[in-house]
């Protein structure tokens, strides 16, 4: 397909099969590859794709253009861009069959288990309690899904949080998790490494509880609470129950 209408940009997502099926596209046909990206956009003068995505461990933000290379090709990881009504430009879908039988394929499927998933998809949550070191423990995260009960929330957390068996792998924001867009995004106990905060660079507010003034959670935060979660988190369930009993505003 890419040999026969020869695209200028070739995109797919940064899920398991396409990190698996875009480098073999990218070495059949020659082309220039950026995995996971966090970030996309068009140089206006030269029509360019800019292709940003963490380096260097996480450390910095590069941003990268295939020159000389085409397609572009990139793959996007999911809940980066931000679905619009596009009412000026009229794209062609191109609709192609496929017919594969068993000698086609590499591989042989035994068993299929489905993954029992709890909760919305982080990448489309509007409202996010995320956790990192400072919770401590799988109690401590009982106290932030008490909060996002409350709050109509969705619980998330670091890598951190997923290694030690507070939270499962399916709710890691992060350069090796999920990049989320969320209106409000508490983050609780975490300290804001670059790679936890290229997950959460969409977030429309930054709502960040740490004791430690100087973590670099407070850099992006909109409004930053300096003291322990274990004693805000109570007092805000608190508050929310009070207001919920009285018949304020839902929360």
């Amino acid at each position: 397909l890419i040999n026969q209408y020869k695209p200028n940009i070739f995109l797919l997502g940064a899920t398991h099969i396409g990190r698996d099926l875009a480098p073999r596209i990218s070495r059949r046909i020659g082309a220039g590859l950026t995995a996971d990206c966090t970030e996309l956009s068009i140089d206006p003068e030269e029509r360019l794709l800019l292709q940003t995505r963490p380096a260097f461990g996480g450390n910095v933000m590069a941003t990268i253009v295939s020159r000389y290379s085409r397609p572009q090709m990139a793959t996007v990881r999911p809940g980066v861009m931000e679905l619009k009504k596009e009412r000026s430009s009229k794209g062609e879908v191109i609709r192609y069959e496929v017919s594969l039988n068993e000698q086609d394929m590499g591989c042989k499927i035994l068993e299929r288990v489905k993954e029992e998933k709890k909760g919305v998809d982080l990448t489309e949550a509007k409202c996010i309690v995320s956790g990192g070191r400072g919770v401590g423990d799988r109690e401590g995260f009982k106290k932030l899904e008490e909060l996002a009960r409350f709050l109509g929330a969705e619980v998330a957390g670091t890598r951190v949080a997923v290694e030690e068996g507070w939270i499962g792998a399916d709710r890691q924001v992060g350069q090796t998790g999920q990049s989320v867009r969320p209106e409000l995004y508490i983050a609780c106990g975490l300290s804001g490494a670059i790679q936890h905060r290229a997950g959460i660079m969409n977030a429309r507010y930054i709502v960040a509880i740490n004791t430690d003034p100087r973590a670099p959670i407070f850099q992006v935060a909109d409004w930053g609470i300096v003291a322990d979660l274990h004693e805000v988190i109570p007092e805000m369930i608190q508050q929310l129950k009070e207001r919920k009993a009285s018949g304020g505003v839902d929360a």
